[in-house]
């Protein structure tokens, strides 16, 4: 196997590993935190409305590291610097 070969071999797996624990780690946290806010509303339905609105902040927090993986996911596979260097080569 040639250098060219290894490099897509493991920007291919890492861009699978990356992809897979970057959007299951994310929704095992989205529905964790979603699990708590309807306990919070359950017992302090008068807190509802900010429990709500800091459980929507949160989300959102959670939600770009799964956003963020699929970014890095992209890059090693279309956009990976490595390629250059030994395409030159």
């Amino acid at each position: 196997m040639d250098n060219s070969t290894l490099i897509a071999i493991a920007s291919i797996t890492m861009a699978s590993i990356t992809t897979g624990l970057g959007c299951m780690m994310p929704a095992l946290g989205q529905a964790k935190s979603i699990t708590t806010a309807l306990n919070a509303m359950a017992q302090q339905p008068d807190a509802a409305q900010n429990i709500t609105r800091t459980l929507f902040v949160g989300l959102a927090m959670i939600e770009s590291l799964a956003i963020y993986c699929f970014v890095i996911s992209m890059i090693l596979i279309f956009a990976n610097p490595f390629w250059n260097h030994f395409i030159a080569k």
